[in-house]
């Protein structure tokens, strides 16, 4: 007994001495909140931080405020900002080993560091002295740590300094998350066209029949079901999908919209931006305002930042208010190529060339380095699906005009149509940009380079070996699609524009548009609007989009089945819970997977169709739910999926199937709440690595109210990452808040500051609080 005793007492104390020399090594890379610090500043500068974290800065000009956000960013998200430009770079595996090689070998195709490097040397000389202000007080910042962030640490590894260049690797980034198909999509189309009779295929992919709310009002009209029999090939399922997973909404997304000064009180507009990205700890935004001098003028621009760059990003300059969507739009095309007999040439306008090669090395922590060797083609990267044919991929993210520091100039933008003249020159993924002025104007544009494009399909590859098909350029400013309105607009990553002008930016795997729906009915049923109002519309979880699904599931549910298969209790759900997503709702929840399961068995064959050529069927640019809602008014035997001899025998199959697989889950119908599947999994990146105290570095796995084709979209790890409401003039009645808080570092007070607040709906302040910490940075010398 005494020698158990004396065992437990020395791993116990074993235990205590890791935990205190963690948390030493933790409290030593901690960022400085208060005091003085002698910097390479040129001006003496202040960093205030409120109770949350929120930092504002005050300094004698842009560069000195650009020089200590840097400074912030670093200190509270050095390694957030590491992982993004390694990311573009297709560099992780220096970090993380050989687990990442894959994906450091998919990136460098892109070739996005060299892109990096020709966008710095482009930027003008005022750009380029800011963006060293930045890289400067990113690397002071680090430095300024008694030890590196604590991942390093933990992955034994040491942070490398901040290059300008870095800055750009990060916009690139997201043009990974925005654009992420990179011709996925348009190789999922062309065997899907190339498999199906046309009719088929065009009924098949085609836009929503009800859920259009385009702002200039244009409709696309449905396309009827062909007469002709289904196709036999989706008839007949020769072999199972691996994966039958369907694209059903757009998950890279956000909503925006915006009222006119005519219904606000104060005459200022307002707009809402709550931008949907993946959640994670920290997460993709860092409050602040930033204030400074300019020829004897005071600017204040507040609102969020993203680190390892030095605009803010969405927000307000006191005289507009902008925020971003993305556009959903096609920004790349897939070129079939024709190969010569010995497979090292390709044709060409100009004749037959050889490919382009490229040597790159990837270094990886732990082993030998890797050598990758690129094949390019004038147009682009050579890519290949499965062991399909090669083709090359054409994206915008390759010219010299995809970034840019362009943004910077909302801070100077005086009102709208300021605003709406130097969007088409902001070098960025294309997005639905919303602003709103202090007169009451409101106005939508794309911001982004729009190619002009001379294709017979945008959606499907085509060979441009004649010359007939190609890219010619980029359309001019006054070219771009921009649309303003009296009242009310909004976007939601679902088609804004119909005729010439969707002709030219095409369609890129829009959103269903119900979210969109459900924007412009909240909007319209408004006689006047405050920014709690708007707040109201973003929190909004009405399963609007789901009801006519309900009335289906009821409509199955008739007494006989409900008696023969002991589903009273289900039928009660489904009948009284169901109309949101709420976190108690059990209804909710089962007309969702009923959904889902139907879909899933009806195109089943379709995806394994797909998957038998390297295709998958998320990868579709429509979602199937409008040919699905045909097919059940219709109800023609010959379109049922293999296996099927009735469509009652089909519903109840979905009813059946996804009620076994909630109870294999959840125990039980009563348990399976719309809570309970949706938990929030907001988790730093390292936390799998670390045993015991892994979780700590986590948010709470709590439940969460909000799905897709709602407002409130929100899943697990995905969903609103920022919820910002303001009318420029009117800041201090504005909301903004975040899904984690300001700090990457556990041990910060700011690490999970705004999370209770995010979580529970709690509005919190567009402008920062009252000062509780301040740091000087003062000049040497």
């Amino acid at each position: 007994m005494n020698w158990w005793k004396w065992t437990l007492s020395i791993l116990i104390g074993l235990l205590t001495v890791i935990v205190v020399l963690m948390y030493t090594l933790l409290r030593l890379s901690l960022p400085a909140y208060e005091g003085e610090k002698t910097s390479n500043i040129s001006n003496t500068t202040r960093l205030e931080r409120d109770a949350l974290g929120y930092l504002s800065i005050h300094a004698a000009n842009r560069d000195d405020a650009a020089f200590a956000l840097g400074f912030a960013h670093a200190q509270e998200r050095f390694f957030q900002m590491d992982i993004l430009r390694r990311n573009a770079a297709g560099e992780l595996s220096a970090l993380f080993g050989e687990r990442a090689l894959n994906t450091d070998q998919a990136q460098r195709r892109h070739r996005f560091r060299f892109r990096a490097e020709r966008a710095l040397a482009l930027l003008n000389p005022s750009e380029q002295h800011l963006l060293s202000a930045y890289t400067k007080g990113v690397n002071e910042g680090l430095t300024s740590l008694t030890l590196p962030p604590f991942e390093y640490t933990l992955l034994q590894q040491s942070p490398e300094p901040w290059q300008p260049s870095d800055s750009f690797l990060v916009i690139y980034s997201m043009y990974i998350d925005l654009q992420s198909k990179v011709g996925r999509d348009d190789y999922a189309m062309t065997v899907l066209k190339q498999s199906l009779p046309a009719p088929w295929y065009d009924f098949l992919q085609q836009h929503s029949d009800i859920w259009q709310a385009a702002l200039d009002g244009s409709v696309i009209a449905p396309v009827p079901m062909p007469t002709s029999a289904y196709p036999e090939l989706l008839q007949t399922q020769k072999t199972a999908c691996n994966d039958c997973s369907l694209m059903d909404s757009a998950d890279i997304g956000s909503n925006n919209f915006a009222v006119a000064g005519t219904l606000t009180e104060h005459g200022s507009a307002i707009l809402a931006d709550d931008m949907h990205l993946g959640i994670r700890v920290p997460g993709t935004w860092y409050k602040a305002q930033l204030n400074w001098r300019e020829n004897g003028n005071l600017h204040t621009v507040s609102g969020v930042t993203l680190p390892g760059t030095p605009a803010v990003v969405a927000g307000s300059n006191g005289h507009i208010a902008w925020g971003f969507t993305n556009s959903t739009a096609d920004w790349h095309d897939l070129i079939t190529l024709t190969l010569s007999d010995d497979g090292k040439r390709y044709l060409t306008p100009e004749g037959w060339q050889p490919f382009i090669y490229h040597y790159e090395t990837i270094k990886v922590a732990g082993q030998p380095d890797e050598t990758l060797e690129l094949t390019e083609t004038q147009w682009g990267p050579v890519v290949r699906f499965g062991d399909n044919h090669l083709f090359a991929l054409r994206w915008v993210a390759y010219d010299a005009i995809a970034v840019n520091l362009s943004l910077l100039q909302f801070e100077y933008s005086r009102n709208v149509a300021d605003a709406l003249r130097l969007a088409p020159h902001i070098g960025a993924p294309a997005q639905n940009l919303l602003v709103a002025d202090s007169h009451g104007q409101i106005g939508w544009s794309l911001i982004g380079p729009i190619p002009k494009r001379q294709l017979s399909d945008f959606d499907t590859a085509q060979d441009w070996s004649t010359g007939e098909q190609r890219w010619l350029g980029y359309y001019d400013a006054e070219q771009q699609p921009q649309y303003s309105a009296l009242d009310r607009l909004w976007t939601a990553n679902a088609r804004m524009i119909g005729g010439d002008a969707y002709n030219i930016i095409g369609n890129g795997g829009y959103d269903l548009g119900a979210r969109g729906w459900q924007i412009k009915q909240g909007l319209e049923a408004l006689p006047q609007a405050n920014e709690q109002d708007l707040h109201h519309i973003q929190l909004d979880n009405r399963a609007l989009m789901l009801q006519r699904w309900q009335q289906l599931l009821l409509n199955v549910l008739d007494h006989d089945t409900v008696t023969e298969h002991q589903l009273q209790s289900y039928r009660q759900f489904v009948q009284t819970n169901s109309n949101n997503a709420s976190v108690d709702a059990v209804g909710y929840t089962l007309v969702r997977a009923f959904r889902q399961q139907l879909l899933t068995l009806q195109f089943a064959s379709l995806s394994a169709l797909l998957e038998q050529q390297g295709a998958r069927s998320q990868d579709l640019k429509f979602s199937l739910e409008t040919p699905m809602w045909q097919m059940l008014q219709q109800q023609r035997t010959d379109t049922l999926p293999y296996g099927y001899a009735s469509w009652k025998e089909l519903l109840l199959a979905a009813v059946l199937q996804s009620k076994t697989e909630l109870e294999q889950k959840y125990g039980s119908i009563a348990q399976s709440n719309w809570g309970q599947v949706n938990q929030a999994n907001i988790r730093h990146p390292l936390a799998s690595a670390i045993p015991l105290l892994g979780d700590w570095l986590n948010m709470p796995q709590t439940p969460m109210k909000g799905d897709r084709h709602m407002p409130r979209v929100q899943l697990p790890g995905f969903g609103q990452s920022e919820r910002m409401v303001v009318a420029p003039g009117q800041e201090h009645k504005g909301i903004l808040t975040i899904p984690a808080g300001q700090s990457g570092h556990p041990l910060s007070p700011f690490y999970r500051a705004d999370h209770h607040y995010w979580l529970n709906e709690v509005a919190l302040p567009f402008l920062p609080g009252e000062k509780k910490y301040q740091l000087l940075l003062t000049p040497q010398g």
